[in-house]
């Protein structure tokens, strides 16, 4: 999946506009409109109903290194972990990847598709947009234990991981961190236009208290082991998001 095509399936999961990611995922999969040289990507939550086994082996790569890239970095994951973690040689690994680098940023994708998915039922089924703000902090506040489980969040993580090793993922983290911001403050637009939120608010100091607040929690809680410190910071961000019902 070319990095264009990335952003945009990362939007429109972020909006909630499920019919427009199942068709962006089927055009993807089937390599139309895409840079062909990367068709046959990882894609997040892909069934691997009707994959060639070339297929199923990059998905099961993936799945297994996922997480290992997250807990350990780019530079800390080496391809021995890799080997280990999957049970396949250097050269299978290498016969479906061309390097480490596209096998992280694929890890990346897998990793960030559990966040996604969680986001996007839950954004959909809300009525008014500041349910729909809501579900940031209730979905994040269900999945702490997995999250520590995992190793953190995978945006933090790659984003302070990647700053100086891996500029690929480091543009990949910040692009998310970007759509991210522009999605809430979509939100807030369309609830201050549906009046449901006061015409007074700011989008962009919503949108970046709310990232801000979740992602340092986040790093708070990994440096500490203290859950508290997520937990505190989500109970500010929904207070901030109840502050400006109209």
């Amino acid at each position: 999946m070319g990095t264009e095509n990335v952003k945009l399936f990362l939007r429109e999961l972020l909006v909630g506009s499920v019919s427009k990611v199942a068709r962006l995922l089927i055009t993807n999969a089937k390599g139309k409109g895409v840079d062909k040289k990367n068709t046959n990507r990882y894609i997040p939550g892909m069934s691997e109903t009707g994959l060639s086994k070339a297929e199923r082996t990059k998905h099961f790569i993936i799945e297994k290194s996922g997480p290992i890239f997250n807990r350990k970095g780019y530079a800390g994951t080496s391809l021995s972990d890799l080997t280990k973690a999957t049970g396949l040689t250097k050269g299978s690994i290498y016969g479906n990847f061309k390097n480490k680098d596209e096998v992280a940023e694929c890890a990346f994708h897998h990793n960030l598709s559990f966040i996604i998915e969680a986001l996007t039922s839950e954004i959909d089924k809300a009525e008014t947009y500041i349910e729909k703000l809501l579900v940031y902090p209730r979905v994040y506040r269900r999945n702490i234990t997995a999250m520590i489980a995992i190793g953190g969040c995978p945006i933090l993580n790659t984003v302070i991981d990647a700053d100086n090793t891996n500029d690929t993922l480091r543009s990949l983290a910040v692009d998310t961190i970007v759509d991210w911001k522009r999605a809430i403050m979509g939100l807030v637009r369309k609830g201050k236009s549906a009046e449901e939120i006061k015409t007074d608010t700011d989008e962009t100091v919503v949108a970046e208290n709310i990232i801000c607040l979740i992602e340092g929690g986040n790093a708070m809680t990994k440096a500490t082991g203290e859950e508290s410190y997520i937990r505190n910071a989500i109970d500010q961000t929904e207070r901030i998001i109840e502050a400006i019902q109209a």
